[in-house]
């Protein structure tokens, strides 16, 4: 049997033009990927002016040194929590207390005098004036 080459991925744009996916990946894999990540289209981290700080290969070497959920075999440290300072006692808050309101005099109005509730069409028209 004979092997057959492998088969480009080409793709048909709308406007009918033939575009080759893979080599267009190869041609900018080295420029920053959109997002806010920083790496870029090969997924190296990139730090200061694009240069790159970590390969792909490092960062996932680093994933899978210790798997999740295991237990490491170096004991764990011991946090020795520091010891409490004796505070000087605070003094006590003084209450400080609000002058009484002013009383304000109010004019007393005379009360007006009443006069007989008006009835029928004197009623109705009492306040079309």
């Amino acid at each position: 049997m004979v092997a057959r080459a492998p088969r480009k991925r080409m793709y048909r744009s709308m406007q009918g033009r033939m575009i080759d996916i893979e080599k267009l990946r190869a041609a900018n894999e080295t420029i920053k990927a959109v997002g806010n990540m920083n790496v870029n289209a090969r997924g190296d981290v990139i730090g200061q002016g694009g240069q790159v700080v970590k390969t792909k290969q490092e960062v996932v070497a680093k994933y899978y040194e210790q798997p999740k959920g295991k237990v490491s075999e170096a004991p764990a440290k011991k946090v020795i929590a520091p010891k409490k300072v004796a505070q000087a006692p605070q003094p006590k808050a003084v209450a400080i207390k609000a002058p009484a309101p002013k009383k304000v005099a109010t004019p007393k109005v005379a009360p007006k005098k009443t006069t007989a509730p008006k009835k029928g069409i004197e009623a109705a028209l009492d306040g079309l004036e």
